[in-house]
């Protein structure tokens, strides 16, 4: 337990449930299937979400001091972001990473620049989350790589890896492979960490950007289970049991402004997985059909105008995930519209966390708006909702299909559409953008990336690639090349080809030999 006495701030004492109360209150118990009510029967009486702030920039070693200063500041969790060629499968050095290298992330080319990024990082300690799909297979076997050069086994690493492919084709387009060969490495993942990495989250199933892509949030919610049933179905195709590989599977949600909508949305996914994670496969693990997310508040929501509103906004949005019961927690920083967070705004999108914590009470009971009348019936539609959706999907034969159609692609933009008119016609009002103008005068101080960081990258994969024993080299890339033309799971030789200094970029392109790549449909 956080405290030992929990009560309001004039002293009276909270119950730590209301689930038997008022004639609303809802007859399922927090930590019992269907989980509507949380996953845990304390929630976070006995342990708060984890404060994950989603950080990367430029340089390795300029991330690696953003880590540790985060850390030092009350951070439990790392949470990687990659610059926009790593995100793709491209090396630094590539012809089409130019103008790119360090932009919207971290660049990472080689084991090297892994290391750098976590270096003094025990990760036997800390838990990374790191936002990759593509080429996600490599960047776990990199980290791999660094954990056991750091004396830590595959067996005690603990985080997550986003690899959620579907989404990209649906929603954010950094997808390189066709369908199935991304598949394919996907359910590779699944068996090796199954018995390798058994702490890590193989998979991270990703309705953010289907929202920040215009979704509501009901489609957030159906696209995102869809998605979900789809990698089960077609992991177990592959042979592996449902329970030996679904207790790990981890969801990662938006959280808009709809303050009430949000936390009714999170508490309809929790009973929906359940109920089709039932029907569909029958799992004997309860965690089988345990749906645990991350949440990151809504980018798309925040404004260049006025940016300091944004703290504003960004306080309701995590306010709604905790009160909805989330795992762990990003909140983003007021001036991200205009620029990668300063060390002053990422602290205070950090201490936003930390006072919902500490000061507001919200954490002090479980499921805190269980029972409200809005709440409840808003919990109720969202499910029926993305019910009737996912239904729809799986009559063009799952996710897969439909998304190869088309179908969510195009359901997503009529909704951005339609908000885009509410938005225009005034219609539906944003603060500083068509309502409460005012004259700004000059905005925050934003961060400035050195130019000379692209060519220190550069220099460095270089020199790598000089000293590297270039025989081994080719040998492995070769051995990847042969794997992915069989059936073998391709990972441990991914490993090996890291761990002997191969590129992230020759490895991909190891594999697009055998792959292909892939392009959406026109329109699309």
């Amino acid at each position: 337990m956080r405290k030992e006495k929990w009560e309001t701030l004039s002293g009276i004492k909270i119950p730590l449930d209301f689930q038997e109360d008022g004639e609303n209150a809802s007859s399922e118990n927090a930590g019992q299937p269907p989980y509507t009510r949380g996953i845990h029967s304390t929630m976070y009486r006995s342990r708060l979400w984890t404060m994950r702030q989603y950080a990367g920039f430029s340089s390795a070693k300029q991330t690696n001091e953003r880590f540790k200063l985060l850390l030092d500041r009350g951070q439990k969790g790392l949470s990687v972001a990659f610059d926009l060629p790593t995100q793709l499968g491209m090396d630094s050095d590539d012809a089409l990473s130019a103008g790119e290298i360090g932009k919207v992330g971290v660049a990472i080319d080689s084991v090297a620049d892994m290391q750098q990024l976590f270096a003094d990082i025990p990760l036997d300690k800390v838990s990374t989350s790191m936002t990759i799909n593509s080429p996600a297979i490599i960047l776990l076997a990199m980290y791999i790589v660094v954990a056991e050069e750091q004396g830590v086994s595959q067996s005690e690493i603990r985080g997550t890896i986003q690899n959620d492919i579907l989404k990209e084709y649906i929603a954010r387009g950094t997808y390189v492979f066709p369908p199935s060969h991304s598949m394919r490495l996907i359910s590779d993942i699944f068996q090796y960490c199954t018995n390798s990495v058994p702490q890590w989250n193989t998979i991270s199933i990703s309705g953010y950007h289907i929202r920040e892509a215009g979704s509501t949030a009901v489609q957030e919610v159906a696209y995102t289970l869809s998605n979900a049933l789809e990698y089960v179905k077609y992991a177990v195709d592959a042979g592996l049991e449902v329970d030996s590989f679904a207790p790990r599977l981890s969801f990662f949600f938006n959280c808009h402004n709809d303050f009430f909508e949000e936390i009714a949305k999170f508490r309809a996914a929790r009973k929906l997985w359940h109920d089709l994670m039932t029907e569909h496969f029958k799992p004997t693990n309860p965690k089988s059909s345990m749906l645990r997310f991350h949440t990151q508040v809504a980018g798309v929501s925040l404004t260049a105008q006025q940016p300091l509103n944004n703290i504003a906004r960004v306080t309701i949005q995590a306010l709604a995930a905790v009160c909805g019961g989330t795992q762990s927690l990003h909140t983003n920083s007021f001036d991200e519209a205009l620029g990668l967070p300063t060390e002053k705004s990422a602290t205070v999108a950090l201490r936003t966390q930390q006072v919902i914590a500490e000061e507001s009470g919200a954490a002090d009971v479980v499921d805190p708006l269980g029972g409200s009348h809005h709440v409840e019936y808003l919990t109720e539609k969202i499910y029926s909702l993305a019910r009737s959706e996912i239904e729809k999907i799986d009559s063009y034969g799952g996710a897969l299909k439909a998304m190869e159609d088309g179908y969510q692609q195009r359901a997503i933009h009529d909704a951005a559409w339609e908000h885009l008119q509410q938005v225009e016609s005034g219609e539906r009002k944003i603060v500083g953008v068509n309502h409460g103008l005012m004259d700004e005068g000059e905005g925050p101080e934003t961060l400035t990336l050195d130019p000379a960081i692209a060519q220190t990258q550069l220099d460095n994969l270089a020199n790598l690639k000089k000293s590297r024993d270039m025989e081994k080299v080719k040998q492995c890339l070769a051995a990847v090349s042969s794997c992915a033309n069989g059936e073998e799971n391709i990972f441990p030789l991914i490993i090996e080809a890291v761990r002997n200094n191969c590129t992230l970029g020759e490895v991909m392109n190891s594999m697009k030999e055998i792959f292909g790549t892939y392009r959406s449909p026109s329109g699309f």
